[in-house]
């Protein structure tokens, strides 16, 4: 049994809490908001009442987190707290360059820090069927790999510094790319008098069909747009990915304009749908009405 607190029990640390504690692992968590501390109580997690204290008996630390603040308020308290030979967990998407502070911040600790970004979202965490991207030290990852199994099928192990960081923003960056795609092929479609729904059940039965294009698919034929991940958040990976490309020169001229079109669905007053919800701004742009069930 190992012992692991969980920094950040939002939409995806929680469910990874709890996988956890099933694994047959002693977890407490820790959490700014006493609303998802009183959630986690009703799932059955221990709430630590000290978190710096619960840091410090902690085999393993595992943050998730939303951003590049929190991560480094988070790292500062485990560089701290937490006992040399310990390994820190984090889940986050960041900056590359806040991670690398917090390695070197770590690195004098004795505290194994290990980046072990997910690909999925807040359902696909419920159902452990996250896939982890881990890059730290080899030795401390090889350690902590049955803790990562709990939290989905396939784990990979990319190298020693930020390299899973920086897979997270390839991974994303083909997410918010393929919200774009849908964009202009579904008011293509409408603009030209195809039927949504029979647009949705050709495409899932197409060559196009990618998992994420299926999942959507099940809301999105139904023009729901409630969030897995919403427009807001996606302008935050869209700028940590854009500000990688231009840490290395490489040209993202599609991705800023993605960008944009969030950007566009944001001051249009869809900043809490889901981040497919750029397929309205494409339509507004086209004449086309966003209500459901009016035809072009």
């Amino acid at each position: 049994m190992t012992l692991v607190h969980v920094a950040g029990v939002g939409k995806m640390g929680l469910p990874m809490a709890g996988h956890l504690q099933a694994a047959g692992h002693a977890v407490t968590v820790s959490d700014p908001s006493e609303a998802r501390l009183q959630l986690a109580r009703s799932q059955g997690l221990k709430v630590a009442a000290d978190a710096g204290a619960a840091i410090g008996r902690a085999d393993v630390v595992l943050s998730s987190l939303p951003n590049d603040a929190a991560l480094r308020q988070v790292a500062a308290q485990v560089a701290q707290s937490a006992r040399r030979g310990a390994s820190y967990i984090d889940t986050s998407t960041v900056s590359q360059q806040a991670s690398a502070e917090v390695a070197e911040v770590l690195a004098a600790t004795g505290v194994f820090y290990l980046r072990t970004t997910v690909s999925g979202n807040n359902k696909m965490a419920e159902a452990a069927q996250l896939t982890v991207m881990a890059s730290g030290p080899r030795a401390a990852y090889d350690a902590v790999l049955p803790l990562l199994k709990a939290l989905g099928p396939n784990q990979f192990y990319l190298g020693e510094a930020e390299q899973a960081r920086l897979m997270k923003l390839v991974v994303n960056l083909m997410i918010a790319q393929t919200s774009a795609m849908l964009a202009e092929a579904l008011t293509l479609g409408r603009k030209g008098g195809l039927d949504w729904g029979d647009m949705w059940l050709v495409l899932g039965a197409s060559a196009v069909a990618s998992p994420i294009v299926k999942a959507k698919a099940v809301q999105l034929s139904q023009r729901d747009f409630t969030p897995t991940f919403t427009v807001g958040q996606m302008i935050k990976d869209l700028d940590l990915i854009l500000d990688a490309g231009e840490a290395v020169h490489a040209p993202l001229a599609q991705t800023a304009l993605t960008q944009q079109l969030m950007h566009a669905a944001m001051a249009q007053g869809d900043g809490q749908d889901d981040y497919a919800a750029i397929i309205k701004t494409v339509e507004r742009s086209a004449g086309l009405s966003t209500e459901f069930n009016e035809k072009p």
